[in-house]
């Protein structure tokens, strides 16, 4: 393997970059997968992923034909016409990357996800031990490369010391010529193929720079890599403008500035960037935290066919699940109770702790729950396999009894109340936790202030003892809202989902509301269900344009209150040329 180290492209490089033993700026390998949004998605190519409206991630393909991050959907398909569009799914991204993540892990457990596609670890103990850096990021790209499913294919970098099992994605220097090479015969069907490519350089910035590029930086000399790339780079567009005008517009002229000049003109912000194009680095980094396995089970062999023992275990189980909690000096949100048996069927339930649950109070939940499976039949033979085990009917057995921590933290302990208010409030929980035992956990709701417009969006349900948080502040502006919520004004009925209407002027025409909320006739007859109702009196419309800056939440409709005959009051709402029943008054 080559040990030629990266040559930078200006000459001119900063004093102050560091050295490996000045212990400030450690090394780091990255592991970069090119286009993983895609890869996440589909082998399609070509293809691109959008989000809010435009491309967040292309193919090669379609990066060939012109698309770039950033453009508009509309100019994406004008420049690649068979271009395939997909949703992003940041859950098969991650769950995607999981297997890579993995494989890296094998050699360090402080691997650091930056995002799906994208992780990080230290070189220094990692290095030591698998014989130095080019071992370590050769034995990184086969590890990950298998993982990706996809053989080796070696890509020589010019300056650089190339990393075994890692392939550019695309020449970052678009005036380069390479060595034209066999090419293998077109396949029908262009396919997007993962892989990885693997940086070493001092500090995190630096590494994914070098990743990016497939080289390995030597050490201390990651401010003359980063000396060619534009100040756009450094992530600050504001700063990067500024230093445009200022005539700075590579990293290398700004890292070249003294450091107290640069925190005078600059501030804080300007102090971190310089301290990027210096090759230092701002934070060091931050792995992945891992949940201590707290869980604590008992299995039964042979299995036990009656649900009562299940109650005196679980009173033991959750007495060490206690223990282990407070060993940890953590408490949980929730504890699952998962039961299992002999004939395959299983069954789970979460149940809120908060802390507050006994050893005694957790083991009376889990014969709640015991007896609410038992009554509803869930481990008996009453869902059409009764045949597998004869005329019994009956259960099989139970294998499994396990009680499993869920959303842990630290410990902070609690307060009790005064008064006998503890008292109550613990009578309360515990006819809730029987009701949820019966109807499972969000079974039982209550009801909690919100934010929006219209009434079915400023009241959400959520389910009990869970914690609730506002997503849109109800006290926050809202143009276009309905009146304020009073007794003499607020919908006595609120339907969950809209439904269906029509709206017809005096010659049995459907009304329509323009873009500028105008209405083409006065509305007579509301159509609800196939009924007609006469209208005696409207008023509106209350136009609301909703995420105008969001393509994929935008939302424009308009509100009307109309009296039929009888009396009654309903709140229409026109959305896309349709009508729709929102709630009734009394």
């Amino acid at each position: 393997m080559s040990t030629t180290p990266t040559t930078p492209t200006t000459p001119t490089t900063p004093t102050t970059s560091t050295t490996p033993g000045d212990g400030r700026t450690p090394r780091v390998l990255v592991v970069w997968c090119p286009d993983w949004p895609v890869v996440a998605v589909t082998s399609d190519d070509p293809v691109a992923v959008t989000e809010g409206g435009r491309i967040l991630a292309c193919s090669a393909g379609a990066r060939a034909a012109g698309v770039r991050q950033g453009q508009r959907l509309k100019l994406a398909q004008r420049l690649c016409p068979e271009l395939e569009l997909r949703d992003r799914d940041p859950e098969a991204e991650a769950r995607r990357f999981e297997p890579v993540v993995a494989a890296v892990e094998a050699f360090t457990p402080r691997v650091e996800v930056i995002r799906p596609g994208l992780c990080a670890i230290p070189v220094k103990g990692p290095g030591r031990y698998f014989g130095g850096e080019e071992a370590l990021a050769a034995l990184v790209g086969a590890a990950v490369t298998d993982a990706l499913e996809r053989p080796p294919v070696p890509d020589a970098v010019p300056g650089a010391v190339t990393v075994p099992g890692t392939e550019t994605a695309h020449d970052p220097d678009p005036d380069s010529d390479p060595t034209p090479q066999p090419q293998p015969e077109p396949e029908t069907a262009p396919r997007t193929t993962p892989h990885a490519q693997i940086g070493v350089a001092d500090g995190l910035f630096a590494a994914v720079l070098a990743a990016r590029a497939g080289v390995l930086v030597p050490a201390g000399r990651t401010a003359e890599f980063l000396a060619p790339y534009p100040v756009g780079t450094l992530g600050d567009e504001a700063l990067a403008e500024l230093l445009g005008r200022l005539g700075l517009p590579t990293v290398g002229d700004f890292a070249a500035l003294p450091p107290e000049a640069v925190a005078d003109r600059f501030g804080p912000a300007g102090t971190v960037a310089h301290r990027l194009a210096r090759g230092l680095q701002p934070r060091p980094l931050m792995p992945r935290d891992e949940e201590p396995d707290l869980a604590v089970e008992q299995r039964f062999d042979p299995p036990e066919p009656l649900a009562e023992p299940l109650v005196f275990v679980a009173r033991t189980l959750a007495e060490q699940l206690h223990q282990r909690l407070a060993g940890a000096g953590l408490t949980c949100r929730r504890v699952a109770v998962e039961v299992a048996c002999a004939d395959g069927r299983t069954a789970s339930r979460l149940w809120r702790h908060e802390g507050r649950l006994s050893a005694t109070a957790l083991a009376e939940r889990v014969r709640w729950q015991l007896q609410a499976w038992q009554g509803m039949g869930t481990f008996t033979g009453d869902r059409g396999d009764r045949g597998d085990r004869g005329d019994r009917g009956g259960q099989a057995g139970f294998t499994l009894l396990r009680l499993a921590p869920d959303g842990l933290s630290p410990d902070q302990g609690r307060q009790l109340a005064l008064w006998g208010q503890a008292v109550a409030d613990d009578r309360v929980e515990r006819a809730v936790a029987r009701v949820q035992a019966v109807l499972g956990h969000a079974g039982l709701r209550r009801i909690e202030p919100a934010g929006g417009r219209g009434p079915g969006e400023q009241q959400v349900r959520v389910p009990w003892g869970e914690p609730y948080e506002v997503a849109a502040p109800a006290d926050a502006p809202w143009p276009g809202r309905l009146a304020e919520r009073s007794a003499d004004l607020w919908p006595a009925v609120v339907l969950r989902e809209p439904a269906p209407v029509r709206v017809l002027d005096e010659e049995g025409r459907p009304v329509t509301v323009d873009g500028r909320a105008g209405v083409s006739a006065r509305p007579a007859l509301v159509v609800v269900r196939g009924r007609e109702e006469r209208v005696a009196g409207w008023t509106g419309p209350w136009p609301a344009v909703e995420y105008w800056w969001d393509q994929s939440l935008a939302r424009r409709r308009a509100r009307f209150q109309m009296v039929v005959d009888g009396g009654r009051a309903l709140l229409l709402t026109v959305e896309g040329g349709a009508w729709y029943l929102e709630a009734g008054y009394d």
